[in-house]
């Protein structure tokens, strides 16, 4: 079964007509431009946060990294084949989510890992390795759990996937080699490159909604809203118990749990709306989107919930800590007898 057979089972409605999204050739490029631009600042952004010596120091001393990496590529793909078979999704549907589940970690999980006080070391030199690790295991993984489900098994664009990991390798090395050796041109790459991203997410959300207007309904379902809300919760959840489990510190299992839910969605993004052509995947390209959504809004609670544990556990420390001290004091006061001898002496 090829792509276009999957376009029509994925684009029937219940009443058996068809439903497939056509765009204006020049509408479709534009997006298609955009969205490679998008991918293509965020890579190089993430490669001007990267240090050599920070690469050199995890990778001498691999077992965050490892960990970090299998629950990014063991769990976080189980879970979207897992949802997508559950919910019985459509081909289109579970290719999408299947897709995003087996993406790499996004650099958004190191704004997080910041503002939960993680380990951001480990959170850059995880996302890079990610990235670059993508390459093999992204296909294989696609290859390996598209067989569950009927007409997926040659279905895929592998070479399309390929083509879109391959170029943002590019961009990444280019900002680690400009970081090592121009280090005073990364702040304004940076600052360039995220006014560029800013305007390009508005003109691709704001050609993206002309694109789609009058098939919206079709990403708007009960089941991929529930995939979209589901899938970064439970890799949250399932990636600090697993680093907990294997007994990293706090610190690395609060960056480990941000780095498996927080999916690259500018590289998934990319794939679904290049690879594929507009008559297959249909509005579902834009179901990175709706995941980014649920995404941000889960790692903010997770924030806020831990911001709060933060301030009611430090003062109960502070008084535990005091409380300690003054006992200790009071072990060390030499008794009264002793006291009264030293008085007399001195007198």
């Amino acid at each position: 079964m090829n792509v276009m057979d999957v376009s029509n089972e994925g684009n029937m409605s219940a009443n058996g007509t068809m439903n497939i999204l056509n765009i204006s050739p020049p509408l479709n490029n534009a997006i298609n431009t955009f969205t490679v631009i998008i991918l293509f600042i965020t890579m190089i952004s993430l490669g001007c946060t990267m240090e050599m010596s920070k690469i050199k120091s995890h990778l001498l001393k691999p077992k965050g990294v490892a960990i970090a990496m299998a629950t990014q590529f063991g769990i976080m793909p189980l879970t979207a084949f897992t949802l997508a078979k559950s919910l019985k999704m459509d081909s289109v549907k579970a290719v999408t989510v299947l897709i995003c589940g087996c993406c790499p970690g996004g650099n958004l999980s190191n704004i997080f890992t910041l503002a939960l006080k993680g380990d951001m070391n480990l959170s850059i030199v995880m996302t890079t390795c990610s990235c670059i690790a993508a390459l093999g295991l992204m296909p294989l993984l696609l290859l390996i759990y598209c067989q569950g489900f009927s007409g997926l098994e040659n279905a895929v664009p592998y070479m399309g996937i390929l083509s879109a990991l391959t170029f943002t390798l590019v961009p990444c090395g280019v900002g680690i080699l400009l970081n090592h050796y121009k280090p005073k041109y990364t702040p304004v790459v940076l600052k360039s490159g995220l006014s560029i991203l800013i305007i390009s997410g508005i003109i691709v959300f704001s050609l993206s909604g002309v694109a789609v207007k009058d098939m919206l309904w079709v990403i708007l379902t009960a089941d991929v809203i529930a995939v979209a809300a589901l899938m970064p919760l439970i890799g949250f959840t399932l990636g600090y118990v697993m680093s907990t489990i294997c007994r990293l510190s706090s610190k690395c299992s609060r960056t480990v749990s941000v780095e498996t839910g927080c999916q690259n969605i500018q590289l998934c993004l990319a794939i679904l709306k290049v690879a594929f052509p507009p008559e297959v995947i249909g509005p579902m390209f834009l179901f990175p989107l709706l995941y980014y959504t649920f995404q941000c809004a889960e790692a903010l609670l997770l924030t806020l919930c831990f911001r709060c544990y933060q301030m009611v556990k430090s003062p109960a420390e502070e008084t535990r800590i005091y409380t300690n001290v003054n006992v200790k004091q009071e072990e060390v006061k030499p008794p009264q007898c002793l006291r009264s001898m030293e008085e007399n002496n001195q007198t």
